[in-house]
């Protein structure tokens, strides 16, 4: 596929990504080490009461999410967390078909199961927005890591009047998880990730409306940075930091890109 960047029209390639990458996957433990510096200094002030919802990435709770949350509400941002507990991409979620996302194409059942309930996860977080849109009267801005920006991305393109704008740490735009360091694993448990791709694809149609900031890092070891582009969204922002991914949530860096984009 092709990639514009900086003006010029870039040949790119998906693949997963390489294993040696993994090694620099342990700059997150620098991350967490030195997390608490990200509480000291001057505070700033959000000037807004509209809600934040944080979701997580895959495998990842409440707990991963906790510091950029509480880093967010010590500025003055009405961070909260997603509400649906483990984010195991649905796949623990018992579903029919009727609880397919609008624009996901109907499958038999029990194949569908083989796929996974990421549409199904996007459901529930339809519900849970458009619940906090109207209880607090105004739009939510949602902040996901790797599959929980993924998520946040649908909801916005389901609900671009109850979403003010997304931000996506380190997250698949392209090829579902085919792209990633979990493609493989996933394959072999039965998700066709070909027909996920194809799914992705198809819903690309219907652009996101929505502001959105993607975090990208060129040394992501779980998802393909070229993957990790929005070509499709009309309003979106590439902000490129070199981080591991599963120090994303942690990292001081990736924290004041998301507060700058949210005050």
């Amino acid at each position: 596929m092709r990639r514009h960047h900086d003006g010029m029209d870039l040949e790119v390639t998906l693949r997963p990504p390489r294993r040696r990458l993994l090694l620099k996957e342990s700059r997150a433990l620098v991350d967490l080490a030195t997390l608490p510096l990200g509480f000291v200094g001057p505070r700033r002030s959000a000037g807004t009461d509209r809600p934040v919802l944080v979701l997580p990435g895959f495998g990842a709770g409440e707990l991963a999410m906790r510091p950029l949350r509480r880093y967010l509400q010590r500025h003055g941002v009405n961070a909260e967390d997603w509400g649906l507990g483990t984010n195991r991409a649905g796949l623990d979620i018992p579903h029919t078909l009727a609880d397919l996302s609008p624009g996901w194409s109907p499958r038999p059942l029990a194949r569908y199961r083989r796929e996974g309930g990421v549409a199904f996860l996007v459901d529930r977080m339809v519900k849970r927005v458009r619940q906090r849109a109207e209880e607090s009267g105004d739009a939510v801005a949602l902040v996901g890591w790797s599959l929980g920006g993924t998520i946040a991305r649908e909801v916005a393109r389901d609900l671009p009047d109850a979403v003010s704008r997304v931000i996506t740490l380190g997250s698949p735009f392209i090829g579902g998880p085919k792209y990633t360091a979990a493609g493989r694993s996933l394959r072999e448990r039965g998700l066709d990730v070909d027909w996920i791709e194809q799914q992705v694809r198809l819903r690309e149609q219907r652009p996101v409306t929505v502001p959105i900031t993607a975090v990208v890092s060129p040394t992501d070891a779980v998802v393909d940075y070229a993957a990790a582009f929005d070509h499709f969204s009309e309003r979106v922002e590439h902000v490129e930091l070199d981080v591991a991914h599963l120090g994303m949530g942690v990292n001081r860096k990736v924290w004041k890109i998301v507060l700058e984009r949210l005050v």
